[in-house]
């Protein structure tokens, strides 16, 4: 499996000159994340983030400190979407990140031009990364798939294909939207169990869902499968991914064709794309329990059980207009791992790809609820609330069984472990808006 190799960019006794990068920051030297930024009057750009600032990939690009691939990756990357870049492919996409290495360490010659090229994170506006042309939201969090099935098939929560096949479902990515943008409650219609008939209202229960996002890099011809140790050659990078979830609409559609209008109304993504080479210090090895079956040939190999998982920390937060209105700050109320992927993303790829499906540079791939083994870990409201029969508690003694207008939900993730530098994924949020007045 071609998995990022370590090397002095992840030296965690390399510092940066810039000073919001130092100790306790979640992008370090030994992160930087790209992304698109705006300015008040300028362009959409490409951008890296180094603490709380961004360096201009446009004006790096025509200040002669790079050559070669670096500067080949940088020139992909200065424009208003990242797909060019993510079309390049890891080599590249490596030079560009030791070549920013070695302009943003202590003790670089360059640091007075390349400073000019900064500005504060809170000077910009930071935008969808990609220009997206296909989403898949996939479910490869086994304790999520068990919670939902036990509250529907409590003899039998997983459906028998579960542990052989990853299952998954094509998203709208016209809805996909950078963390910040406010998230309208949706119509559709609704079945109560009292009524003979459906009705089209707004949801009454609208949730969150805590993923892994999953950018793809280069594409894969149309006809021709991604082999499992290839598959995160197409990978271009990470984000977090809130898969916003109509829970009463979803009920009532979803036989027999699976999600439709309860998902695709809005899906809120981080805007910082974290790379693989970032991620490089956090693999882990690809386990199954003991008894599970083996997966298929094709899903298997030795490099993948070795090194084919992640080790990523995730958290839901969430904050109600009352404790905005009060300054009480977010409440926490999960907390899980990427270690609770029952596939990994690298099968995700493999089996996506197949049947010869053909995946595009910015195409955008979603893991499914990342749920742990406890309620404390639940990556849903469904979940965490039993399907809305046990409300949840705030820190303000106000309740949730799913979320109200004006509710905030804050996604965050740390990548960490002894002796690596702590990588941040930066937050992903969304404010729910009532539903507008239906014409």
């Amino acid at each position: 499996m071609t998995s990022p190799a370590l090397d002095f960019t992840h030296d965690t006794n390399r510092r940066s000159w810039v000073p919001s990068a130092g100790s306790g920051s979640d992008f370090p030297l030994q992160n930087l994340p790209f992304g698109v930024v705006t300015g008040v009057a300028g362009e959409p750009h490409g951008a890296v983030r180094i603490g709380d600032a961004v360096l201009d990939l446009s004006g790096l690009s025509a200040s002669g400190l790079l050559t070669g691939e670096a500067l080949t990756a940088a020139e992909a990357a200065a424009h208003g979407t990242l797909n060019a870049l993510f079309a390049l492919g890891s080599g590249p996409r490596t030079a560009l990140r030791r070549a920013l290495h070695a302009l943003l360490v202590e003790g670089t010659p360059h640091q007075q031009t390349v400073a000019r090229l900064l500005t504060p994170l809170s000077e910009v506006d930071v935008l969808l990364p990609a220009r997206i042309g296909d989403y898949t939201d996939f479910y490869v969090g086994i304790h999520h798939a068990r919670n939902i099935g036990a509250l529907f098939r409590p003899d039998s929560p997983l459906l028998p294909n579960y542990k052989w096949v990853p299952i998954g479902y094509h998203g709208r990515a016209s809805s996909v939207r950078v963390s910040g943008t406010p998230i309208r409650r949706p119509y559709g219609q609704l079945k109560p169990a009292d009524t003979p008939e459906p009705v089209l209202a707004p949801t009454r229960r609208m949730d969150f869902e805590l993923e892994l996002g999953v950018w793809i890099g280069p594409e894969n011809r149309l006809g021709q499968p991604v082999p499992l140790d290839d598959a995160e050659s197409h990978v271009a990078g990470y984000c977090l991914l809130n898969d916003w979830s109509a829970r009463d609409i979803q009920a009532w559609e979803y036989q027999p064709l699976g999600p439709f209008l309860a998902k695709s109304f809005g899906t809120t993504v981080s805007p910082w794309v974290i790379t693989p080479e970032a991620l490089a210090p956090f693999r882990i090895p690809a386990e199954r329990p003991e008894g599970d079956p083996a997966p298929l040939p094709y899903l298997d190999s030795p490099q993948h059980r070795t090194c084919g998982g992640i080790d990523i920390e995730l958290e839901v937060q969430i904050r109600t207009a009352q404790m905005r209105n009060d300054g009480t700050p977010r409440q926490r109320i999960s907390r899980s791992s990427t270690r609770h992927m029952y596939w990994t993303v690298a099968q995700m790829v493999a089996h996506h790809t197949s049947n010869g499906c053909d995946l595009q540079p910015g195409d955008l791939l979603g893991s499914g609820t990342l749920s742990g083994p406890t309620e404390a870990s639940a990556g849903s409201l469904m979940e965490i609330s039993h399907g809305g029969n046990n409300p949840i508690t705030l820190s303000n003694g106000e309740t949730r069984t799913f979320l109200e207008d004006d509710d905030e939900v804050v996604l965050a993730a740390r990548a960490r472990r002894p002796g690596a530098a702590t990588i941040g994924f930066g937050e992903c949020v969304g404010v729910v808006c009532p539903a507008i007045t239906y014409p």
